[in-house]
């Protein structure tokens, strides 16, 4: 199959597994087939998949990924010891693990093409990570609480795994408790990749954006806990990466880690 082919086989599959759609017109143009497949695939609900509908969509999605420019952690250059900035795609860096800004159903985002990190995880993994998501679900019997993490091979990705986190979200005034549950998301997600023997981490932007967590204040916490965890444990993390989208957040990370090194210097100087 070429993968125009793939593209039409997995519509045309996902299709017919929802009656009311079986009547879709499939674009022809790829832009637009490529919006419909994402769109079918974020509806999906986690159900077992035909085997060959996960060959032909692994086969696509690797292919996909491969079209893009993939980001190597081993090309970045650290601001300090250990700490990285860097400002992409998630979906496209490999290193051991990224952190998903997940909700508290924890099997990713279901409305057709939002552009929230938690959908570009789950479309550009496959539908292998919500069936995980949903038995880990299952297994524990209740929705993931704020502040905590779990962890899921990360499939068609080309980093290794993913570590899922649910932030809090911010309806009134920003209080002390969302300032501890935002730094218990950070923490979390380094305990789990520490009991997993894994060396890097690359954390989004967790609770900003929809969630509605001053961006400057949410940056502030993510370093600080992420300096205090290194410095305080004997840990297999050794590189922690913050990926940030929008140009304001690099600009804020840009300077709050060299404000931070700054004082790093200094006191070691003293």
């Amino acid at each position: 199959m070429t993968q125009s082919e793939r593209r039409l086989y997995l519509i045309q599959s996902l299709l017919a597994e929802r009656p009311s759609c079986r009547r879709q017109e499939i674009p022809a143009d790829s832009a637009r087939q490529k919006i419909l497949l994402r769109g079918l695939m974020n509806v999906r609900p986690p159900k077992a998949c035909n085997p060959e509908l996960l060959r032909v969509q692994n086969t696509y999605l690797k292919e996909e990924t491969a079209r893009k420019t993939i980001t190597n952690l081993e090309t970045l250059v650290p601001v300090s010891d250990g700490l990285y900035l860097w400002q992409g795609d998630i979906t496209a860096l490999r290193c051991d693990a990224i952190v998903n800004a997940a909700n508290s159903g924890m099997t990713g985002c279901y409305v057709p093409n939002y552009r929230c990190i938690d959908n570009c995880i789950h479309t550009f993994a496959g539908m292998q990570l919500r069936l995980a998501c949903e038995a880990l679900m299952e297994e524990q019997g209740y929705e993931e609480p704020t502040g905590h993490a779990k962890i899921t091979p990360a499939f068609n990705l080309p980093c290794r795994y993913i570590l899922h986190t649910v932030g809090p979200i911010i309806s009134g005034p920003l209080r002390d408790t969302d300032c501890r549950l935002l730094a218990s998301c950070y923490r979390s997600c380094l305990e789990l990749a520490a009991a997993n023997d894994l060396e890097s981490v690359a954390f989004c932007c967790i609770s900003t954006g929809e969630f509605r967590f001053p961006n400057e204040k949410a940056a502030e916490i993510a370093i600080q806990t992420v300096r205090s965890f290194l410095q305080q444990n004997k840990t297999s993390v050794k590189k922690v990466i913050f990926n940030v989208f929008k140009d304001t957040d690099r600009e804020i990370y840009e300077r709050l880690l060299t404000e931070n090194s700054t004082a790093e210097r200094t006191a070691r100087s003293l």
